[in-house]
């Protein structure tokens, strides 16, 4: 098909030259000018040769002109360039100085003003200068307006400032839009501030332009979501942020977390656990399981009844065995939570575990176990070797490694063996 366009378009330009050669040959023009008493004539085919050679001829001496200028720019433009790179490197090996003196440099050339300067800002920051980081954004800020409000903010969130932060994004929202990383920053300072009302804002805002994937969007909506929930001050208010969520929203992991134990905290223990009780019928999770025996000292004889009902079709899950130690601690049932305990240490000896072992044996008056577990809770969360158990809880505990069977998604049976 291209082929055949090709063709046709070369006939036509053919014909339109014949045609065009044809006319001229029958009638050639005729171009006179006079000026000052000099007059000149020729045929038109001539003279719109003689204009387009003087028009050549021009160009060539107007670029023979200014070419050394355009010469010099383009080097100070590839030696700015240079200069932003070799300060981005020095910026990253922590080489601040160098950075520093680098993007200076860079920053005299009017087009690179923004970006010279903007790096030299977070240069500046982690290096703990705030007042060279301060002065790069005041210099940028007539270039490159939003960037440099984007920057600020940011570094006074770093700096713990959360309520300068959240007062200059407002400031700035209310005269105009907000560029995608300031809404961000705003949504994160007003999380800190408890202030909802104003990250839902900023956060609809962002959803607006779509400049975040969908993935990453709907973690922050989560985390903004949880935050609400978090921040919640009276069951009322709780309960209607929790029923205005969607179904979908209401079914992640983190939400159902946070509702539970801030509705646990606002003394309403029942819908906290009946959101995670349903949220782990629709499908296990450690971490919900673990929130389960973290709702308080209310009805944990209930929550411990419906626990121990769950090791029939979780039984080699630690964050159970961890809800029924921790369980068990507040009921008072010190040697049945080292049982529990001491079946989760056999599967996944993490320091909550150990920790709550250290509880038990307190409960018991083992004071020399519960100092050992109390320092294995502490090597465990730095990732070090931890102490053995002493003889006599040994005997006591059911730490023997047990075969479960479980499923894969294709419906393949699978032994799994706990870590020992």
């Amino acid at each position: 098909m291209r082929s055949w366009t090709a063709v046709l378009l070369l006939l036509i330009v053919a014909v339109a030259a014949a045609w065009g050669w044809h006319a001229l040959a029958l009638d050639p023009g005729e171009v006179r000018l006079r000026f000052a008493g000099w007059r000149l004539e020729t045929s038109f085919v001539f003279g719109v040769v003689a204009a387009l050679l003087l028009w050549a001829i021009l160009s060539l001496v107007f670029r023979a002109v200014f070419w050394p200028g355009r010469a010099l720019r383009r080097r100070a433009l590839q030696r700015g360039h240079e200069r932003i790179a070799d300060g981005l490197v020095a910026a990253v090996e922590g080489r601040h100085a160098q950075a520093a003196k680098s993007l200076e440099r860079a920053a005299h050339i009017e087009a690179l003003q923004a970006p010279a300067l903007l790096e030299r800002a977070r240069s500046a920051h982690r290096q703990g200068d705030t007042q060279q980081a301060a002065a790069a954004l005041d210099a940028v800020e007539p270039v490159a307006p939003q960037a440099a409000l984007a920057l600020r903010a940011r570094f006074l969130l770093d700096d713990g400032r959360n309520a300068d932060a959240l007062a200059l994004l407002n400031a700035a929202m209310a005269k105009a839009p907000l560029p995608p990383a300031a809404l961000r920053s705003l949504i994160e300072a007003a999380g800190r501030c408890g202030d909802s009302a104003t990250a839902f804002a900023a956060l609809a805002a962002l959803a607006k332009n779509h400049s975040l994937a969908d993935a990453d969007f709907t973690e922050l909506e989560t985390n903004t979501l949880a935050m609400a929930l978090t921040n919640a001050t009276r069951a009322d208010a709780l309960a209607s942020a929790w029923s205005n969520l969607s179904r979908a929203q209401r079914q992640r992991e983190p939400l159902v977390v946070a509702y539970a134990r801030r509705a646990a905290a606002l003394g309403q223990p029942l819908p906290a656990m009946g959101e995670i009780e349903s949220a782990l019928r629709r499908d296990w999770s450690e971490n919900l399981v673990r929130a389960y025996g973290e709702l308080g000292p209310s009805d944990v004889a209930a929550r411990l009844r419906k626990a121990e009902a769950w090791i029939a079709t979780q039984p080699n899950s630690a964050g159970l065995m961890l809800t029924l130690g921790r369980l068990c601690n507040q009921s008072e049932l010190f040697g049945k939570a080292r049982e529990y305990l001491g079946r989760g240490l056999a599967i996944a000896a993490d320091a909550p575990l150990w920790e709550a072992l250290g509880d038990a044996c307190v409960g018991a008056n083992d004071n020399d176990t519960a100092q050992r577990a109390y320092r294995n809770a502490l090597r465990a969360a730095r990732g070090e070797k931890t102490e053995s158990l002493p003889d006599t809880l040994r005997g006591a505990l059911d730490t023997r490694a047990s075969v479960v069977e479980q499923r894969s998604a294709h419906g393949v049976p699978t032994l799994v063996l706990p870590r020992q």
